[in-house]
Order: C-alpha cells, then sequence, then structure tokens
C-alpha cells in the first residue's frame, strides 16, 4: 500500500433539533441533545461548599453565567463564541437553583491552622477532611445534584507549592495533558477528595476563588465567555445524567461498544492496575470497571494482562453494556495506548466469541513522533490522515481548524500514531471513528480534543481510582472522576 495523505472531515454532533460540529454552537442554536428527554431534569440543585468570600463569588458567576457573556473580541468570533446564558428558554432549556440552604461554609480560623501545618502531605489530608465533612453533609441532607467546591487562593498555594510549577487554575478540575508537575504529586488534593466522596453518590466540581474573579485579565485566563461553556456544560453534565450532545448516529453501522484500556500505578508504586473506561454505545453512555493488577513487560517496562485478565476484564464489561442496554453489540472497539501483546489479543478473542459477538477492532492509538508540514502559515488542518500501511497511520486530533479559520493551539501539534492490531473496519474508519471520540469530552466545549473519550477518561479514572479503596464499589458513572 502506497503511503497516502488525506483530509477527514470534522464529525458531526447531534442536538436537540440538528447536527453541527461545534458544541457551543450546536447547543445555542439546536439546543442540548437530552432537550427531548422527558425525564430529563431542567432545574440541577447546586451544592455549594467554600469560605465566605469564595461563595460570595460564586454566587456573582453563576448569576453572571445565568445573564449571558458576550463574547471576546477577535476575528475568531467562532472560537471566541459569546456565551448566551443558562436559561430555560434556549440553549442548555435549564436553570440552577442554589443559596443559603444548599451551601456550606467554611470557617477562616479553621482555614488558616491547616496551611500552617508543616508537612504538605498532612496539610493536604486536613484540607480533604475539612471539605469532606461539608460535602457529606449536603449529600446526605440537602437535594443537592452537584456540588461546587470553592478553593481559596492561599490554600492552592500552600498544597501546590512543592510542585516545582504552579497548576493551571483553569484546568484544576480538568487534568491537561502535559501537567507532568500535578501528575507527578501523587498526594493530589482533587483526586483525594473526588476519592474519598465518591460512595456519597453526587459528583463535584472544583473551582478556584482565582478563576471566579470576573474580567480581570489574568494572564493565561481564558475569556469569561469560554469558561461560562466549560463550567456550565460540566455542571449539566454532571448534575443530570445524560448528555449535552452526542456523536450522529449512522444507522447502517452495527451496534458498537467502545471500551478504552488504561493502567494507574497504586499509591506506593508497588503494583500496577488497569482502569476500563467503556463508552456504551454512539450515545456516550459509559461505565467504569476496575481490572485487577497487571505485570510489567522486563523488556519496556510496558504494562499487559495476561490471557485471563483480558478474558475476565471484557467479560465483565460486555456484561454491563447488556444489562445497560439489555443487548449485545455487534461489534466490539477496543483502544489501548499500548501494543497489543499476543496473549491480550487471545483473552480477548475469547471474551468475544464467547458473547457471539461478529467484529472487533484492536487499536493502539499512542503519541508519534512522525511530523507533517504545511505550506501555510498553519500546522496541518485537524483530521489529516497519512496512511503508512493497511494497519498503521499518522492522525492529526490538534491542528489547524478551518471552523475556527486558526489553529487554536498554543504549541506545534503532534499528531498521533494509530496502529490496528486484529481489524474487521479498514483503517481509515477506525480513524474517522477516534476522531469522532475526541469530541466527547462533556469536560471542554471546544471541539479538538486531543485523545478519544475512551483513553481520556480512562486515564482520568485511574488519577482517582488509585485513592479508593479495594473494598470499595466505585461509582461507574465518568461525571464523577471528571
Amino acid at each position: 500500500m502506497s503511503v497516502q495523505i488525506k483530509i477527514l472531515d470534522e464529525p458531526n454532533l447531534e442536538f436537540a433539533n440538528g447536527a453541527h460540529i461545534c458544541p457551543k454552537a450546536g447547543i445555542e442554536t439546536l439546543g442540548v441533545y437530552d432537550k427531548n428527554d422527558e425525564f430529563r431534569q431542567s432545574e440541577l440543585r447546586l451544592g455549594v461548599v467554600g469560605r465566605g468570600e469564595g461563595v460570595d463569588l460564586l454566587d456573582l458567576w453563576i448569576a453572571k453565567c445565568q445573564e449571558g457573556i458576550e463574547g471576546k473580541e477577535s476575528k475568531y468570533s467562532n472560537l471566541f463564541r459569546g456565551f448566551g446564558g443558562f436559561t430555560q428558554h434556549h440553549g442548555f432549556y435549564a436553570k440552577f437553583l442554589y443559596g443559603p440552604t444548599l451551601t456550606r461554609t467554611i470557617q477562616k480560623s479553621e482555614l488558616n491552622k491547616t496551611l500552617k501545618i508543616e508537612s504538605r502531605e498532612q496539610r493536604v489530608k486536613v484540607c480533604v477532611d475539612l471539605y469532606f465533612d461539608q460535602i457529606r453533609f449536603l449529600a446526605e441532607h440537602r437535594p443537592v445534584d452537584v456540588i461546587i467546591c470553592v478553593i481559596p487562593n492561599d490554600m492552592f498555594d500552600a498544597l501546590t507549592k512543592k510542585m516545582g510549577k504552579e497548576e493551571d487554575p483553569e484546568n484544576y478540575d480538568s487534568d491537561s495533558d502535559d501537567d507532568k508537575a500535578k501528575s507527578s504529586l501523587e498526594h493530589n488534593f482533587r483526586r483525594l477528595l473526588k476519592a474519598k466522596s465518591m460512595h456519597l453518590g453526587k459528583p463535584l466540581q472544583l473551582v478556584l476563588e482565582k478563576s471566579l474573579s470576573i474580567d480581570t485579565g489574568n494572564k493565561g485566563q481564558q475569556d469569561d465567555a469560554t469558561r461560562a461553556w466549560n463550567f456550565c456544560t460540566a455542571l449539566y453534565y454532571k448534575g443530570n445524567k445524560t448528555i449535552p450532545w452526542r456523536l450522529v448516529e449512522e444507522t447502517h453501522k452495527p451496534k458498537t461498544c467502545y471500551v478504552g484500556i488504561g493502567f494507574y500505578k497504586s499509591r506506593d508504586n508497588e503494583t500496577v492496575s488497569t482502569s476500563l473506561a467503556q463508552v456504551f454505545d454512539e450515545f456516550g453512555h459509559g461505565v467504569i470497571l476496575r481490572g485487577s493488577p497487571v505485570q510489567l513487560d522486563k523488556r519496556d517496562r510496558r504494562p499487559y494482562m495476561n490471557e485471563e485478565q483480558a478474558f475476565e476484564l471484557l467479560m465483565n464489561a460486555l456484561n454491563e453494556y447488556d444489562h445497560a442496554l439489555m443487548q449485545m453489540p455487534a461489534r466490539i472497539v477496543i483502544h489501548k495506548s499500548s501494543n497489543f501483546r499476543e496473549e491480550e489479543i487471545r483473552g480477548f478473542t475469547r471474551a468475544i466469541e464467547n458473547k457471539g459477538i461478529r467484529m472487533k477492532d484492536f487499536v493502539t492509538i499512542m503519541e508519534s513522533k512522525v511530523r507533517l508540514y504545511s505550506y501555510e502559515q498553519y500546522p496541518p488542518v485537524r483530521g489529516t490522515l497519512l496512511s503508512l500501511s493497511e494497519s498503521k497511520a499518522i492522525l492529526y486530533t490538534k491542528g489547524a481548524v478551518n471552523f475556527y479559520k486558526t489553529y487554536p493551539g498554543m504549541y506545534v501539534p503532534s499528531p498521533l500514531e494509530i496502529r490496528a492490531f486484529e481489524h474487521d473496519s479498514s483503517l481509515e474508519d477506525l480513524c474517522e471513528e477516534a476522531l469522532g471520540l475526541t469530541k466527547m469530552n462533556w469536560n471542554n466545549t471546544q471541539f479538538d480534543g486531543r485523545y478519544p473519550i475512551t483513553l481520556e477518561c480512562s486515564r482520568k479514572v485511574g488519577e482517582i481510582m488509585k485513592y479508593v479503596e479495594a473494598n470499595e464499589k466505585p461509582q461507574v458513572s465518568y461525571s464523577f472522576y471528571m
């Protein structure tokens, strides 16, 4: 097969009254996808935990979000789209309910005491307990759908100052790919708090006080309208247990179950376990499962499963799928960030045959060292596909975006390498699918995600799962991990 380059179309998303490629434009003009669901909640009750000043800032910010926020002045109007408000009349077709009875205030004196603790590890633990006590009260005694934790600036500094570089406040609740400093901090406040609160059954949204100040001109901080889009979309998804958009269903395609497999280290770095993030279907309905501890390959130190572990993991996933959708998929797609070993392929194949599933695709998605260069002022377009063989391709999921009329990133984008190990679908179809799944992260309304949600989700899950005790049943919804 000769080397071929082509540009894949930007995948369409489905909303209540039609399809669009952009989550913001789709929600604004066509309404959230689940608007037509008669059991959807149109009132979201927000629990709030924070110190007095933080709670006041959050009140002002939510009020501003409800009214709507003009887009940043820019020639890139599609990228910096205004936020039309969080209202029952258009867009999200929902409203926030919040107030003193759903709010728990943390005393300033209590906070100041914890910040003086010498050991940072101890500081993190005490701050987690401080917030957890108030979260538990709201979860057990108030009718809340999601709980917002407002983090004071001095507490944030005290919990992160030994990290080598400061965390990006914008991404405090959505770890960015390149934030190595944060991921290297094992005793992490956000992860610990989410794991400890998980059994209470209420998703959390963490926000920093400094990211709530309006029009501060903070260097590196997103514009207000973009922040409102991301903040409200994440709260809507977490609080509603339904989805604001989905991929357009292609009726001629077989019903597919997507499975993302990731690995995470235990807190003591002694064992490696699998975290399995399963996206049930094109609707984005998913379930999270915890796998068993696995071995490391002696040659490249990468984790892998033996045949029995691979078989068991996929059988559990398919049983969950069956339980939720009351049918088996016609096709299974497994995404993994490392190569498939022979024993893994045998185990997965056994499970697929055991369930009578006809079609399968085992796909590795990893960083690529290959780069393409464009004659234009921008890097290659998102969706640029370089086919190297029948089973190997290079795909740009980050790049110039025609709809935005620019390249919306800060650094030279690096593409992904897509390798198909066992595949009944064509490589191009698998790449189109991966590109579509990069748009299924409801934590971000800019649609050029780097990784498909299968792998993005399994990574997020692993970060928090390591703090969930072995005897505790983890939540199955992605909203508890993002």
